[in-house]
């Protein structure tokens, strides 16, 4: 299923104290890099097949990106850090028109499944001070200098001392 290998993608993330807007970017850059990755043509924003709500009716909406693939059905990813009835009735358009439709879910989580047949990918992200959004697998690198607890003297090649 695409939508796993896309999260396998997205589990490589690390960043730390973005914004929403930031996260969201970094996340559809990264989804953009995947389908690169597997040599398909990237479409960022590309127009949707679903319509803009009145008085915007004759316009279409967008997906955040589309991939063309010589290999399959087009695919189409949209990505939310909520639940958006919107957005799960224009991935079902999509879906009805013959793309493979994926919903990049970003945030604490748990995250509700959407309607089959609907894939969803997740990012699981951690909240910090405020609205800032950070990933590191808890891995914090020490303190300069911390767990050195005297001077010692190091022995250098060719009988050299620091």
């Amino acid at each position: 299923m695409e939508a796993d290998a896309l999260t396998a993608w997205l589990e490589q993330l690390i960043f730390a104290d973005l914004t929403t807007d930031e996260l969201t970017a970094r996340v559809i850059d990264s989804v953009a890099e995947w389908g690169a990755g597997q040599g398909w043509r990237v479409y960022r924003r590309a127009p949707s097949v679903l319509t803009l709500p009145p008085p915007l009716e004759r316009q279409h909406s967008v997906v955040d990106v589309a991939f063309a693939r010589t290999d399959g059905p087009p695919l189409v990813v949209e990505v939310d850090h909520t639940d958006r009835t919107r957005t799960v009735d224009k991935l079902l358009a999509e879906a009805q028109a013959g793309r493979i439709a994926i919903w990049v879910r970003w945030g604490s989580g748990p995250f509700k499944a959407p309607p089959m047949p609907v894939q969803m990918a997740t990012l699981t992200v951690t909240r910090r001070s405020g609205r800032r959004f950070a990933r590191a697998h808890d891995l914090i690198p020490p303190a300069h200098g911390a767990g050195i607890t005297e001077a010692q003297e190091i022995t250098m090649p060719f009988g050299e001392t620091s």
